[in-house]
Order: structure tokens, then sequence, then C-alpha cells
């Protein structure tokens, strides 16, 4: 590798190169600011100042991307002082990370994916998550798998779809997260904001994760579209995925289709891991824009699971279907101070069925659980701007959340003896149970100076949760005069940031305040489990709401061939959420087979996290750069003495890149300390540490055709994640699922 280096350099020093003078400016010759230009055929880029120039290392005639939120992109061939003047973008509606302020906050990141040079076939979004800095994926098989960051999981992250659409899992254990309901190729775009820094996409505890698809707006007239597929050795994994986009004035149509196949696959040691599924999903878009001010779209899309096995999970999943339907309208440019107006609605449903049909548990007790989960809701914003350095973002967000199911035991045999009449009991799993969140806010960004902003926002969110049809036992429990009372809260939220740039370097210091509500499972659930060990979990329908106070730091600096950047965070947590033995509740389910007690969900007086995230990355020529990060969470639950639960070890990112407009190759290292920090309390065990090396390459043999391939795993190392668990009482994989040995990938693209 080397020399494969040192060979690299040497070619590319006998390029001949200058430095390359432009100007960008809009339709009306205002200089553009903060306008990105990237080299096509290398990662070196550069940022337009306020004047709209910009200098950069490149040969002449060379093509370069010219990009800007505001403006649509597009590819020049570089001459001696360039004048570049760019269009506006038609209105786009799937953003949360809208940058108003002269320069992008540091807490919000843009993480895009490129599937034209993919090179592996993801088998959900959450694949798309694993080489960014501070997240970890939690694992139950192949299918089931959803993003941690930090020390937040699951509700503690307000993940969601095109800007504020959600479709929440109906399964208890979380085999069907918004995840799996969404086709990872359709995804342009992955925006985080990292902790609680804005008040205006809905609760945020820890943080936003928004998926971005990819937008039919922006295409050329006419059709365009693309097909791919994939082949994977280990499993025998298949994908295939086409779109259709006809653009005509001012209508556009987008349709979107998958499937995927995916079988057992093997890990490190040759053990074979149940986790075949197959998946059908499509999506239908429909836009238009009645002015050039105005932007509406309507959405449709459904997903379909068949035949999934869960290696972390007693039971498998016969089906699992989702719908999705979502309405968006946007109006721009409105008066002097009134700048925009959005809408949001939608509604999602997920019909999610798991059964014990070809597990041992079969002989004695056939058991179905077919759960729903419906979630509706939408967004109004307002976008005032009083003055050219003032812009104020306040409006209403509601999400009301839905579940029900059963569960059906069919009893054969008990005590070892077969019954005469098979018995059959049903158990409530979800108990009819709502959970409605209505949110204000008001949220301003206020330039102090040109080098200068500051960001403050209010949240003020109005919480109801019921539960319809209890249990008896659950009833008896926290009943009072035969019903449970439904609970409402009022929940306070804030944030405060300043952010400051000089040349090439930013710093930002952010506060916030973020507030959630105690999930439905946390409330609700009786008797089930839900966590990584053998105990029954029982909801506390008076639990108070989490608090997350934290504070951050980071820092970006920016050389000719270097960038390197820092970002410190210290969260105080009061009344967190987790689950504790409870020896008043003794178990209901096989009483006699430890452990003998359930576990009750309360609230946590004390709790912290703090870490870091790094990165450095080195651009050696216009076409090979180095790039690296390393991450870090320590957490712990104060109350307790112990550290607070699954979250990632130290993790380091290593990777060489080398990108020419033809062919690319990549080779990079994922390096995982040993997690030795673990929660007594929720049964965790020690993790080892461990290496992966995978290395993929690609090009391009025809105009709008890509070939890629890859080596995943090249050592064929056995290892396991530190947030993957199967049950403990599970026959399978003794509590762990080892992650896919060697793999080699081959990924075909078809542009038109």
């Amino acid at each position: 590798m080397a020399c494969a280096v040192l060979l690299f350099i040497s070619i590319n020093a006998h390029a001949q190169e200058s430095v390359i003078n432009g100007k960008i400016t809009d339709r009306n010759n205002n200089p553009l600011e903060h306008v990105i230009v990237k080299l096509q055929d290398s990662e070196n880029f550069t940022e337009t100042n306020q004047k709209g120039t910009f200098q950069i290392a490149a040969k002449l005639d060379e093509e370069a991307l010219i990009s800007h939120m505001n403006y649509k992109t597009k590819t020049i061939t570089l001459t001696s002082d360039i004048i570049i003047v760019l269009e506006e973008v038609t209105i786009e509606l799937n953003n949360i990370i809208v940058k108003a302020n002269p320069f992008g906050d540091i807490a919000q990141s843009d993480i895009i994916y490129d599937d034209i040079k993919a090179t592996t076939q993801p088998r959900n979004v959450s694949d798309l998550f694993k080489d960014i800095p501070g997240f970890g994926i939690q694992k139950r098989g192949a299918y089931a798998s959803e993003p941690f960051f930090r020390a937040f999981k699951y509700e503690q992250l307000n993940v969601q779809y095109d800007g504020g659409m959600k479709i929440l899992n109906a399964c208890p254990n979380r085999m069907d997260p918004i995840t799996t309901h969404v086709i990872p190729e359709e995804i342009e775009r992955i925006e985080i904001i990292r902790g609680p820094f804005t008040v205006r996409f809905g609760q945020n505890y820890g943080g936003i994760i928004n998926m971005v698809s990819k937008s039919s707006n922006n295409q050329k007239d006419g059709f365009s579209g693309n097909i791919e597929t994939g082949f994977e050795t280990n499993g025998s994994n298949f994908t295939t995925r086409g779109s259709l986009v006809y653009n005509k004035d001012k209508f556009d149509i987008e349709l979107n289709g998958s499937y995927r196949n995916y079988g057992d696959y093997t890990d490190g040691n040759g053990t074979e891991v149940p986790s075949s599924f197959k998946s059908t999903d499509y999506s239908i878009k429909l836009g238009y824009n009645p002015a050039d001010n105005q932007r509406l779209r309507f959405t449709w899309r459904q997903s379909f699971g068949k035949d999934i096995d869960h290696a972390g999970l007693m039971m498998d999943s016969p089906y699992d279907d989702s719908y999705l339907a979502g309405l968006d309208y946007k109006i721009t440019d409105i008066s002097n101070l009134i700048s925009a107006f959005t809408f949001k609605g939608f509604y999602s449903y997920v019909d999610h069925l798991m059964t014990n049909e070809d597990r041992p548990s079969f002989k004695a007790t056939e058991a179905s659980s077919n759960v729903f989960a419906t979630v509706y809701g939408g967004k109004t914003e307002l976008t005032l701007t009083p003055s050219e350095k003032l812009n104020i973002f306040t409006g209403l967000d509601a999400n009301f959340i839905a579940r029900e199911g059963d569960r059906i035991r069919i009893v054969k045999i008990m005590n070892g003896n077969p019954l005469p009449e098979p018995m059959t009991k049903v158990d409530k799993i979800w108990q009819d149970s709502e959970v409605n969140d209505v949110g204000v806010f008001a949220e301003g960004k206020y330039k102090i100076t040109d080098n200068t902003i500051v960001t403050a926002g209010l949240r003020s969110d109005f919480i109801s949760t019921s539960i319809n049809d209890p249990e008896q036992d659950f009833l008896d429990l926290y009943g009072v005069n035969g019903k449970i009372k439904d609970q409402s809260e009022v929940n306070l939220s804030g944030n405060l940031s300043l952010a400051y740039k000089v040349n090439q370097t930013e710093w930002q210091f952010a506060f916030g305040r973020g507030i959630r509500t105690a999930s439905m499972i946390e409330r609700y659930i009786n008797h089930f489990n839900v966590g990584s060990d053998p105990y029954e979990y029982v909801g506390n329908p008076y639990l108070d709401p989490e608090i997350n106070n934290q504070f951050e730091i980071s820092v970006n600096q920016r050389f000719d061939q270097i960038e390197f950047g820092a970002t410190v965070f210290y969260s105080f947590l009061n009344d967190y959420i987790t689950a504790v033995v409870d020896e008043s509740l003794p178990r209901k389910f096989m009483p006699t087979v430890p452990p003998v007690y359930a576990k009750r969900f309360v609230n946590v007086d004390k709790a912290m996290q703090t870490g870091f995230e790094l990165f450095f990355n080195y651009h050696l020529t216009s076409s090979l750069s180095f790039l690296s990060d390393l991450s870090y969470t320590y957490g712990e639950n104060k109350d307790f003495d112990e550290p607070l639960p699954q979250i990632t070890p130290l993790t380091a990112h290593l990777s060489l890149n080398y990108d020419k407009e033809k062919y690319w190759f990549n080779f990079k290292s994922r390096l995982v300390d040993n997690q030795d920090r673990i929660s007594e309390t929720f049964k965790e065990t020690e993790t080892p540490g461990f290496a992966t090396f995978d290395f993929s390459a690609g090009f391009k043999p025809l105009k709008g055709f890509t070939v890629g391939a890859a080596v995943l795993n090249i050592f064929d190392k056995a290892y396991y994640e530190h947030l993957n668990f199967s049950y403990k009482n599970s026959n399978i994989l003794s509590g762990r699922i080892y992650e896919p040995g060697r793999n080699f990938t081959i990924y075909l693209n078809y542009n038109f």
C-alpha cells in the first residue's frame, strides 16, 4: 500500500496545476458567498468569500462542481479569471438544515450518500451511519437495525424522513424501526443535528436525524432515471432498484421501486447466522409548482417485508408492511417581512406479525403477535425577516401516535405433558395506547457581525397520553377506582448558540435543553421481553419526562491540504428513564423460570454523558486523500453508580481514497476498542475490541454506467458489536449476534 501511495504521488507531481481565480454571482450580478467549488476528479475544494471570489489549485480546463444550497448545482470547465453565474434553486421541501445564517452551524452536518459510486448494497438505511463519528448501529438481524448516537437511542433520537414524516415501530422489540421502511438507495443525504440545539423539528432530546430522499424537482426536463443492482457472496444477497423521473414545466413525477432478497450469512468462524429476508418497496412522488415561488408535492410509499428471520429474538416475521402518505407545500418571498411559509402533513401505518412457527418452542406453545402502529401529524412554519441580519422561524407541529395488538398463545404442552385440549390465551401487548404531542416554537438567527451569529430558540410541548384497553393486572397495579387516569405534561425546552468564523477557522459554543416524554413502551408495556435480558418488563404510566441539559464546543480548521476539527460535549441528564428489578412484581409467564421477578421502568434522578469527536483529513494531491476520525462517549448513572448502558466504545475510522472522474478506490479500516464500562443493571457483558479492513473500487466504462466492487472484512474477522444482542433466553447465538465474515460484492448502476 505504501508503494501505491508513492506511485500516485509521483504521477500527480507531473500534472501541471496552477492557481485558478474566479468569481461567482447570481443573475443580478450580486456576489455569492459560501459557494463550494469542488474539482470533479478529486476531493479538493474551496469556498467563495464575501466578494464571491475564489482561488483553487487546479489544471486549466479541469471540470469543477459548483454548489450552494440556495442555487442550482452546475458543472463548469475552469479557465483563468472565470465568472460563473448561478440560478436560484427550485424550492426544496425535505431539508431541516437550512443555512439561513452566513455559515453553517458546526453542530449540524450533511452526510452525502453517493449511490452512483456505490460498491456495496446497504441492507437498510442504518448501514449508512456506520462510518459517521459518534454513531453505532444496533442490529437484531440483517433486517432490523437502527442508529445509536453517543449515549442516546430509540425515542431519545428524533428520526424522521424528508423533513418531518415518521414511521414508528409496531413491534415492541423494535424489529421494524423507520430504517426498515425506507429504500437506502433512495436517500440522497442524511442531515444530523448533534444535540438539542434546535426547537423547530419536534421533541429534541439527544439529536435529530433527517433522511432526505432524492429530489425530482431539480432534474432536467423530460425523462430520466436509473437502474442499479448488486450481489454479495456472503448470504447470496441480491438487490435491484429502479427509478423513473419525468419533468415538464411546472409538473414532475418520480417513481421508485426496489427488491431485496437476503440469505443467512456466515460469521468469521463459519457459523451461520439466521438473517434472511425479502423486501419490496415502491414510492410515488407528484410535484407541482403553481408559481416560481411555490411548491406542492404529494408522497406515497409502501414497504413489504417478508419471511424475516430475527437472529436476536425467539420469533420471526412472516411479514412487515408499512404505508406512508405525505403532503408538502411551501411558498417563498411573500412580503418584505414574511420570507416563507411551509406546511407538511403525513400519515403512516405499520402492520407487523411475529410468530415462533419455525422455532423449537412451537412444539409446546404456538405464539403469534400481530401489532399495529399509526402515526399522523404535521407542521406549519413561518419564516420572518424583520431585517437583513435577523431570521425568525415560528410555528406549530404535532405527532399523534397510537399502537394496538395482542399476542395469541396456543398452549399444547404444560409441565412436559401434552394437554388433552390446547388452551388459547390472549396477552395485550400495547393495551390500545396513545401518546400525543402538540408543540409550538420560535427560533431566531441574528447576524451580529459578518463573522458572528447567535441562534436562540424556545419550545413548548403539550403532551397527552392514554390507555384504552388495559390488562387486568396492569389496571390493578396502576388504576384508581377501576381506571388508569390519562396523563398530561407541558414541557419547556430551548437552545442558545454562538458561532464565529474568521478566515478558515470556525468556532461554536452551544447549549440546549431537550425534554423527551416517556415512550409508549416505557409507559404501557406489560410483562413483555424488550431488553437484552430474560426479564419481563412492565411500564409505568406516571413517569416524568427526561431532561438533557447539554453543552458543546466545536472547532473546525481548514488549510490548503489539511482540515481538522473537534467537538467536546457534556450533558446533565435528569429524570433519566431506565428499568430496574422490582421484587413486588413476580414474573407473569412461566413464573417458576428464573428470573422470577419483572423489571419496572423508573426515573433516575441524575445521570451524565460526556465525550468527543475528532477528525483529521489530509489531501495529499487533488485525487488522493487520507481521512480519519475518532469518537468516544462516557456515560454514568449517578444514582446507581454504574455506567449508562448500550454505549459504543472508542471507535476510529481510517481511509485512503483515490478519486478520478473515471475510476476510484477506497481502502478503509474500522478500529473499535473493547467496552469494559458496562451496566450491571442492564445485564450487559464486556465486549472485546476488533479491527476490520475493507477495500472497494469502481470505474465508469461508459457514459452513465458505473461498476463497483468490494471485499469487506478482508481478513475474515469473527467479531460482534457491543450494541448487538440476542435475548439471553434465546437458544440462538448465546446472547450475541456476530457480524458477517469475508464478503465479496459487486454493484452496477446505470443513469439515463
